[in-house]
């Protein structure tokens, strides 16, 4: 009986080589045989000069500046809506608890800490209530366990509004360092990227038809 070879081509990355180096032209080179293709990628004469990262922390202190400085425009309306929103969060649900503590201390008398005189469990004091943005109000009476509950609550959630607008702050800033750093990123230098075909024939009779990669960095 006799015997059929059969050649098997596939496309696999056999071997993939990278290093650096100090110098080369600035353009992209991409070579596959005597195919080449060029894409340049220098910067400009006029280019702007980059952003320092450690101005842009310091200039970030003021909220927004250091999105200016970066020349980040478009999130000046997001940092100064972010942070607008928390600090009127926090002023609202402080209105809010200031009225329920002023109804919760008319119970007591101040100066013993104890029941005032003629206050019960089931005695109830006008408390006001406003909506939820504040545009509208009403006066309401409520008992005092009602009063402590309320109270509680919107004492919660100004201090969760204090905290998440203390982490929008810290985020800006952190934001701006960012920004800049990136913004500074040398891509400029040279990047070569070198595609060829490549025969293997490892042990075996098989013989396989892969790609050689040589990908270039600037120091």
């Amino acid at each position: 009986m006799s015997v059929f070879h059969k050649i098997h081509f596939s496309a696999i990355f056999c071997f993939v080589s990278l290093w650096t180096t100090g110098q080369g032209s600035r353009n992209n080179h991409i070579a596959f045989g005597d195919i080449k293709d060029t894409i340049r990628i220098g910067h400009s004469s006029d280019e702007k000069s980059l952003p320092n990262p450690k101005t842009s922390v310091r200039l970030a202190i003021i909220p927004g500046i250091g999105q200016l400085y970066n020349r980040d425009y478009w999130k000046l309306p997001i940092v100064y809506l972010s942070l607008g929103g928390g600090i009127y969060a926090y002023h609202l649900n402080s209105l809010k608890y200031h009225d329920f503590l002023s109804a919760y201390k008319s119970f007591y008398d101040l100066s013993t800490g104890e029941l005032a005189k003629g206050v019960t469990a089931d005695s109830k004091k006008i408390v006001r209530i406003r909506n939820l943005l504040n545009t509208s109000s009403r006066y309401d009476s409520a008992s005092i366990d009602q009063i402590q509950r309320q109270k509680n609550y919107w004492r919660r959630f100004r201090n969760v509004a204090l905290l998440t607008t203390g982490a929008l702050y810290v985020l800006s800033i952190i934001e701006a360092n960012v920004a800049a750093h990136l913004k500074g990123f040398d891509i400029s230098g040279d990047l070569t990227l070198h595609i060829m075909p490549k025969l293997s024939q490892p042990a075996g009779n098989r013989t396989s038809l892969g790609l050689q990669l040589f990908l270039t960095f600037k120091n």
